[in-house]
């Protein structure tokens, strides 16, 4: 499944593109592999506090909300991931959500 990115600035606008590689329903999490401008792994399961995403390459974890509000997934992920792999996760994540939720 290929996705966008997009990342708004006041004074621009960068767009690319990202795949989901892998996607592994374990039953009490979801393993998914993004290619993009990197490759993540990210393990992907609830609590009763929400949703939470790891990305054990990154040594990184986060709660989450609906996953499919990117805006506030962004906004989580790029505080532990850094803003290009945050990005990138929390489109993943959203264009991925009906599938999951």
């Amino acid at each position: 499944m290929i996705f966008q990115c997009v990342n708004k600035t006041k004074k621009s606008k960068e767009i690319w593109t990202g795949t989901i590689a892998s996607f592994i329903n374990y039953g009490s999490h979801y393993e998914i592999r993004i290619d993009s401008r990197s490759s993540i792994l990210v393990l992907l399961g609830k609590t009763s506090q929400g949703n939470f995403a790891c990305m054990p390459d990154f040594g990184a974890g986060c709660h989450l909300a609906n996953l499919k509000d990117e805006f506030y997934s962004s906004e989580k992920l790029t505080k532990v991931m850094g803003k290009i792999d945050g990005i990138t996760v929390a489109s993943a994540l959203a264009s991925i959500a009906d599938k999951i939720i």
